[in-house]
């Protein structure tokens, strides 16, 4: 296998988070948000870049990328396996927190800078056909927009079927890439953009350090033992079973040294069950 799999969250943040390869990002952003010509964002500031060994130092939020562009927009960049519910709120927590902390109490309003939340999902999220899909605060009847400081773009990496032969434009290029790069032998030949190839290059996991491969295969163990809790508790139909079993993995989570945050995002436990085991 020459690619990792970039929906485990250290290739993610990786490949997305790093600072000396913005290009990788601005690439990505103006491919899903479709900005073209004077529109398309030039330059941007990468909060909490990537450093490696990165499990045993998770940041403060969950969100797995966060930067920001010299016009001071914010975008936040999540990417989920699972479907631990209640995303549609975490969504609007994430963005509203985002917002409200640009300014401190007394400041003017007039400071506040517009937020992009982008949600890629590895499962079915919306009731649209659609695997990109744009939503905005809009009045219902005439489609107006009145507040206009809040996006959200949702990738739905399940409802993506174009295959390789079948890519033409620079958007299902990058959620092919999300999807399916794992899965190639090699980088495809009509990438045509210079940080979709750095992404590949990125995602290359013979130029990964031994950390960073060790830190991944943790990621992805976690990621198996919370989807094997999911399944289960379908199957049988019990929160109690589940919820033990969530509690055993942040166990084996603490023991491994990954953080409260990371245990978090991966149990859907709170902070104060974490605290007290």
């Amino acid at each position: 296998m020459l690619f990792v799999d970039v929906k485990n969250d250290i290739a993610f943040r990786k490949i997305f988070g790093d600072e000396k390869k913005k290009v990788i990002l601005l690439s990505f952003l103006n491919a899903i948000l479709q900005r073209e010509g004077n529109e398309r964002i030039q330059d941007i500031s990468i909060n909490d870049p990537y450093q490696p060994p990165i499990l045993p130092d998770f940041k403060a939020t969950i969100v797995d990328v966060r930067a920001r562009d010299f016009a001071g927009n914010s975008y936040l960049i999540e990417m989920q396996v699972a479907d631990k519910g209640d995303m549609d709120k975490r969504v609007l927590f994430y963005t509203s927190k985002e917002y409200s902390g640009q300014i401190s109490r007394g400041e003017e309003y007039k400071k506040l800078k517009p937020v992009i939340f982008i949600g890629v999902f590895d499962y079915p999220f919306s009731e649209d056909e659609e695997y990109l899909s744009r939503h905005v605060i809009s009045n219902v009847k005439t489609g107006k927009r009145v507040i206009k400081d809040m996006d959200f773009y949702f990738i739905e990496l399940t409802k993506f079927h174009i295959s390789l032969s079948e890519l033409k434009t620079i958007t299902d290029k990058w959620i092919f890439f999300l999807k399916e790069a794992e899965n190639l032998a090699f980088a495809p030949e009509n990438l045509n953009d210079e940080g979709l190839k750095e992404a590949y290059e990125s995602a290359n996991r013979f130029t990964w350090t031994k950390t960073e491969l060790d830190d991944y295969e943790k990621a992805s163990i976690f990621r198996g033992d919370l989807r094997n809790v999911e399944e289960t508790a379908e199957i049988r139909g019990e929160k109690k079973g589940r919820q033990e079993e969530k509690i055993e993995i942040a166990k084996s989570m603490l023991g491994d040294g990954a953080s409260i945050t990371l245990i978090i995002k991966y149990t859907g436990l709170s902070k104060e069950e974490i605290e007290n085991l």
